[in-house]
């Protein structure tokens, strides 16, 4: 980094402080430091609403090689609090591409620093837990951004959802992305009709949803339990989002009253929400899991899925209900990856089976979630 460049100051809570170069939009922010594993899928990451109040680091090298473009995004808008990297990419190349990084970063107004030591802070964050932070290109007085770091909100006890849940009912018609000469599933006039609940949905989820041959009708997260019945489901689709799932009242409550009605089927934050309503509890990771190579081991068919993950909160397997059975767990920590309901269709992985981007070793899951809808709809 050269004093030319524009600069920028990371401060985390503990007085930790790394410089670097400001790549995004002038500005301050503030979240929880956290870490993603991922080589690619960046723009997926940043668009990603689960990652509302968080700012990331990227562990791979370098990031924005191939560029930013429409398709790829996962929401409407990034929703990532800042983001961090050791090296921007100052060309890239694909055929896809619309813009780089930093102009991506800049446009949408993201603060972002690159040039620090990346290995450092999460090797930090490994050792001394994710903790709140800020990053900033207007305030480079580590002290300042130290106490500010201190002063900020954290994730326990608040709820992100209402920053990012959608405010209109929406009925979706994209299928998943193909190669030529591919065909999405035959559509007909008595298509099952899933209805999803939508705590900050990544868009890929509806399109397989609906590459599967199903209407499907996107909810606010907030909806009430007769809201979701209105539309008539034959299935319930409850949704990934960001932060601490045991503020939701709202969610369990109405999730709560759902179970047993239509089969179900939870990601992510869907799948914590699930287990809380069943009477789980959750508890918070010390530095989450985040990337593209998460192994996951499937006890009911013994084989090992490799997944992609965001999360810093989990279902405490010590406080499991009876109701609930752990069909995955987690092989880095032990940690619950997934639930079935010993009564009722409904079931939830800790993990995103939807890829984009990641593996697609669990796909499976959506097939499993067809076949319970269909069963009951006959």
């Amino acid at each position: 980094m050269t004093r030319s460049e524009p600069q920028a100051l990371l401060a985390l809570e503990d007085g930790t402080v790394f410089r670097g170069r400001a790549i995004g939009a002038d500005g301050e922010t503030s979240g929880e430091v956290v870490f993603n594993t991922s080589m690619t899928g960046y723009q997926e990451i940043l668009t990603d609403p689960s990652y509302c109040g968080q700012i990331v680091t990227m562990t791979y090298t370098e990031i924005g090689n191939y560029g930013t473009n429409d398709g790829d995004k996962e929401s409407s808008k990034p929703r990532i609090a800042g983001f961090i990297v050791r090296s921007d990419a100052r060309l890239h190349s694909n055929y896809r591409a619309e813009k780089g990084l930093t102009d991506y970063l800049q446009t949408h107004g993201i603060v972002a620093i690159a040039g620090l030591d990346t290995r450092a802070l999460v090797r930090h964050i490994r050792s001394e837990g994710a903790m709140k932070g800020v990053l900033s290109t207007t305030d480079l007085d580590p002290e300042s951004l130290v106490r500010k770091a201190k002063d900020s909100p954290g994730l326990v006890g608040r709820d992100l959802v209402r920053e990012v849940v959608p405010s209109e009912v929406r009925t979706w018609d994209e299928a998943l992305h193909r190669f030529e000469g591919d065909e999405a599933a035959n559509k007909t006039d008595k298509r099952p009709h899933i209805v999803c609940l939508d705590f900050g949905m990544k868009y890929n989820i509806a399109r397989h949803l609906f590459d599967r041959g199903n209407r499907v009708t996107i909810l606010p997260g907030n909806a009430s339990s007769s809201d979701v019945l209105a539309q008539e489901p034959d299935g319930i689709f409850l949704s990934n989002g960001p932060g601490d799932p045991e503020p939701l009242d709202y969610a369990i409550g109405t999730i709560r009253e759902l179970i047993g009605s239509k089969p179900i089927f939870g990601i992510c934050l869907g799948h914590q929400l699930l287990s809380l309503a069943c009477g789980a509890t959750t508890f918070k990771l010390k530095f989450g899991h985040r990337g593209s190579n998460q192994p996951v081991l499937n006890l009911e068919s013994e084989r090992v899925e490799i997944t992609s993950q965001n999360h810093g909160f989990a279902v405490d397997a010590e406080k499991l209900p009876d109701d609930l059975k752990v069909t995955h767990t987690n092989l880095n920590d032990d940690t619950i990856a997934g639930v079935r309901h010993k009564q009722h269709p409904a079931f939830s992985v800790q993990y995103h089976p939807e890829a984009s981007a990641g593996p697609h070793d669990s796909q499976y899951l959506f097939d499993q979630f067809q076949d319970l809808v269909e069963q009951h709809m006959a």
